[in-house]
């Protein structure tokens, strides 16, 4: 089942696929909305012992605020028994996550086929 929910601040939509509960993160991720987008993030990861895709492919820009939620997702997920998957394929977001210290902590994948395969495989950072 695949159900999309576009929310009000169109820089987050959320569906089911294979299992997963994927987050896609749209366009610029900065400031601006990052609070509309942490509410909807924390409804997303609220359930326990889930596998979590957190997509940046449709991401144009993420700044500090964005890595602040990606990094309270990988955070929640954790908390509750799950585990978060990152999907980036952009070297400028990449470049971005290793500075801000998330490259090393997550496993970054580069396309969703890859994340959705029964072991992902962490990218080489």
């Amino acid at each position: 089942m695949q159900q999309a929910t576009a929310w009000p601040t169109g820089h987050i939509q959320v569906h089911e696929a294979d299992g997963l509960v994927v987050i896609e993160f749209h366009g610029e991720i900065d400031i601006a909305a990052a609070l509309p987008v942490m509410f909807e993030l924390d409804a997303a990861t609220a359930a326990a012992g889930q596998t979590v895709v957190v997509d940046l492919t449709p991401t144009e820009f993420i700044d500090c605020y964005g890595l602040r939620l990606v990094h309270r997702a990988e955070q929640r997920v954790r908390e509750r028994g799950g585990r978060l998957l990152l999907v980036c394929p952009h070297p400028l977001i990449l470049k971005i996550l290793q500075l801000g210290g998330l490259g090393k902590r997550l496993a970054v994948l580069p396309t969703m086929e890859e994340a959705r395969a029964p072991e992902p495989r962490e990218s080489a950072g």
